[in-house]
């Protein structure tokens, strides 16, 4: 399995995300519920966020991207690195492909 971060880069003000926002949201938890996503948030200083996801496809990945309200209204644009993890903390042991 490959982890996948997801790198989110905003293309418009901060008051048109803000008017996004909760469809960004809800696009987001449902990665959560099918088990794509990981790990979600914000970017400090808040110029986009970044999303850990995991999974075997990238064009599963791509696809869901495709889907957020945010790329939609062409908000904000995504940047993938994938990765195979080999070594990880014991807390993320999961990851690790035995």
């Amino acid at each position: 399995m490959s982890v996948f971060m997801l790198s989110v880069d905003y293309l418009a003000p901060l008051e048109q995300i803000d008017q996004a926002l909760d469809a960004h949201r809800a696009w987001v938890d449902k990665g959560f519920q099918d088990g794509l996503f990981l790990l979600s948030g914000p970017k400090t200083p808040r110029t986009g966020g970044a999303i850990l996801a995991y999974g075997n496809d990238r064009a599963e990945v791509e696809a869901r991207i495709a889907e957020d309200p945010f790329v939609i209204g062409g908000l904000a644009r995504y940047t993938v690195h994938e990765m195979v993890p080999r070594t990880a903390d014991p807390r993320l042991a999961f990851l690790i492909d035995s």
